[in-house]
C-alpha cells in the first residue's frame, strides 16, 4: 500500500477545490478580453470514495496517521468534518456504511480523483 499523505489542516482546501472543480465556470461578460488561462495545475475531482477503518490499516500506516491525528488541532478536525457533511457525494458514502463525520479523523486525497477517509470508531 502506497504510503498516505495526510494533512487535516489542508482537507477544507482540498474538499472546496473538489467540489467547485465540479461546476462549471462562469462565461466572461461579453466584450471584454479574453484572459490567459491559470497557471495553476488542476486539482483533480473527486471520482470515488473510499473510507477504511483506521484498524483496517497496516499497523505501521496506523501509527502514521495517529501520530498525524495527535497533531491536528480540534478545530482543523471541525473544520475537515464540516466539509465532509457539506460535500453530498462524500456524506452519503459514509453514510451508506452506517458512519457519520464524526468519524473521520484524516483523509488522502490522489491524484486520480480517489478520495480516501479514515475513519475511527468510538472506543
Amino acid at each position: 500500500m502506497r504510503t498516505m499523505t495526510i494533512l487535516a489542516a489542508g482537507a477544507a482546501l482540498i474538499f472546496v477545490s473538489a467540489a467547485s472543480a465540479q461546476e462549471q465556470p462562469a462565461a466572461p461578460p461579453a466584450g471584454s478580453a479574453p484572459t490567459a488561462p491559470s497557471a495553476q495545475p488542476a486539482r483533480p475531482s473527486i471520482q470515488s470514495v473510499n473510507i477504511v477503518d483506521i484498524k483496517e490499516l497496516p499497523e505501521a500506516t496506523q501509527t502514521q496517521v495517529n501520530e498525524v491525528v495527535d497533531k491536528t488541532s480540534d478545530a482543523d478536525l471541525q473544520k475537515l468534518r464540516s466539509t465532509v457533511d457539506a460535500t453530498p457525494q462524500v456524506k452519503s458514502a459514509l453514510e451508506a456504511k452506517g458512519l457519520s463525520s464524526a468519524q473521520v479523523v484524516a483523509f488522502s486525497m490522489g491524484n486520480d480523483g480517489v478520495l480516501t477517509l479514515i475513519t475511527k470508531k468510538p472506543g
